[in-house]
């Protein structure tokens, strides 16, 4: 329970940049694998693309801001974005909300 309690969510807001380039595309592949890793690590919660894929938002869990910083700056596509963190006092979702219904 006392590493929970030292792990805070942190709402990350990122501007792509050039994001229609051959350069960029080509980091794709190896952005989704870290992205996947993360995500089964449990640094990433959410990860959500906007539709002109010019935003992407994450929620991610570390224990402060520069350590969320470390994490982006591993990022393969880090050369083509800016970001912005905000410390969570909480985040909900629906999928965390109501359990599934199994149709067994």
């Amino acid at each position: 329970m006392g590493r929970l309690r030292e792990m805070t969510e942190f709402m990350v807001d990122i501007d792509l940049y050039d994001a229609d380039t051959d350069a960029f595309m080509q980091l794709i592949p190896r952005q989704r694998a870290m992205v996947n890793a993360m995500m089964f690590e449990g640094k990433i919660v959410q990860y959500s693309l906007s539709m002109d894929r010019s935003k992407l938002w994450m929620i991610m869990v570390a224990r402060n801001e520069e350590q969320v910083a470390d994490y982006l700056n591993e990022f393969p596509i880090i050369d083509y974005m800016s970001f912005r963190i905000q410390p969570l006092m909480f985040s909900n979702s629906a999928h965390q909300t109501f359990s599934q219904i199994s149709l067994n």
